[in-house]
């Protein structure tokens, strides 16, 4: 008998039975080993950052309808620029609500990408390494928690909201690195409640009889995945009995504050975001997507662009107003941009050439814009940032060792963004 699967099998149908909830939805991250000390690198910056809210926006969003507009260009379509509270620095007329708060923000209009498709510029983005058969390499929560741990000791330390399959998670880290994936910000944390007419009692009777059943097997094959099973309950249970659980019901926010932020999965999954780095969650990922505007995309951008301007604008104000800002670092961030040339569709196509991203918060210094492109948006003129420059500067805010070199099972070294360098120049 396959003693893997029988494990698996054993621990599912012990879930429902013994603890009368879903074990699927109730994977935490455990605190890890530091990896700071004999052998750790020197090479890093007093952290500026806490914590991160890092928003992806899936499918490659337009920069020329965004954060790099060319205004007079042949190339912007119907677009129109509009001065923002920044000196000398426009937006798309898309953004009305981020340009009032452009002192805030860091754009950076320089970012060049070497993956031109959605999987692969995707996974590039997430990791700084390219997608292998061979290897899952690990996302930048997984790093954060390896290297520096949870803050909260009942909460997960990462928690990625949205329906993104292709997330690499914790890579070839241990699996209690990766998030806790949330599909609808609005459900709250399913399965994370007693089962009707479970009592206390009872539920501490099943659980310590789980651990009973238990105890043989887990003597017997003493092994890293067969330990998780059992780490995974504790932390479960551990969740379920803390009050910080209600940092995932927006039932608690007021309908004025849902309104702000947009009734829509994205505008909630930053509300959800918020909440959970004030009950400090190290990293918060919330997607939104898709912007691949291949046919229609002066239709499609100027939706979507609405959706993120008034989630963004909000979750901006919000955390300053409650004083997170200064130490939350927010990213906004895309696979590659799309094309000066408009299509035969009215739409845009793959460039990954040149593109934008976003910073604001943990140190950024906000106003400015980072690096520029050509008259048309093609192509990196000035201060070029590669997708691992990027994911060090992220790093870089968050204090991480740049230069450590961590081994997958394969024995393969690795370090946290590949050769990227971060760029300090956007701190104050």
């Amino acid at each position: 008998m396959n003693s893997d699967f029988s494990r698996r099998d054993f621990v599912s149908r012990a879930a429902q039975a013994f603890l009368g909830v879903s074990a699927s939805s109730l994977v935490l991250p455990r605190p890890s080993a530091r990896a700071a000390g004999a052998g750790a690198s020197d090479l890093k910056q007093i952290a500026t950052a806490k914590r991160v809210i890092y928003l992806y926006m899936n499918g490659g969003m337009s920069h020329l309808d965004t954060f790099d507009p060319k205004p007079g260009s042949e190339v912007m379509g119907p677009t129109r620029a509009i001065p923002t509270a920044a000196d000398g620095i426009q937006f798309s007329e898309y953004l009305p609500r981020l340009a009032k708060q452009a002192d805030k923000l860091a754009v950076i209009r320089s970012m060049a990408s070497t993956q031109g498709a959605h999987k692969q510029g995707n996974y590039y983005m997430h990791t700084s390494y390219e997608l292998r058969s061979s290897i899952r390499h690990p996302a930048m929560g997984a790093w954060l928690l390896k290297f520096q741990g949870k803050r909260n000791d009942t909460l997960p330390g990462s928690v990625m909201i949205g329906n993104d399959s292709n997330h690499p998670g914790a890579g070839f880290f241990e699996s209690s690195l990766a998030p806790l994936m949330i599909n609808d910000p609005s459900a709250g944390l399913q399965n994370s409640s007693l089962r009707r007419g479970l009592t206390e009692e009872r539920f501490d009777f099943h659980v310590d009889l789980a651990r009973k059943l238990d105890a043989g097997f887990e003597s017997k094959y003493d092994q890293r995945n067969v330990r998780a099973y059992t780490d995974m309950y504790s932390d479960a249970i551990k969740l379920m009995r803390s009050r910080d659980l209600a940092a995932f019901d927006l039932g608690q926010e007021p309908a004025a504050m849902r309104e702000r932020y947009g009734d829509n999965p994205f505008g909630l999954g930053c509300l959800l975001a918020r909440r959970l780095v004030e009950h400090d969650v190290r990293f918060v990922e919330v997607t939104y997507g898709s912007w691949d505007t291949h046919n229609g995309n002066f239709v499609e951008v100027p939706e979507k662009a609405e959706v993120l301007d008034t989630a963004l604008a909000a979750l901006l104000q919000d955390l300053e107003s409650r004083g997170l800002l200064d130490d939350t670092l927010v990213v906004l961030a895309t696979e590659f941009g799309r094309t000066p040339e408009i299509n035969q569709n009215e739409g845009r196509d793959h460039h990954p050439q040149a593109f934008s991203c976003m910073l604001a918060g943990g140190g950024v210094r906000g106003g400015r814009v980072w690096g520029a492109t050509d008259e048309r948006g093609a192509n990196v003129t000035e201060g070029k940032v590669l997708v691992p420059d990027l994911n060090a500067t992220v790093a870089y805010a968050l204090g991480l060792p740049l230069d450590q070199v961590l081994y997958s099972p394969s024995k393969r070294p690795f370090t946290l963004a590949d050769k990227g360098k971060p760029v300090a120049g956007l701190f104050a």
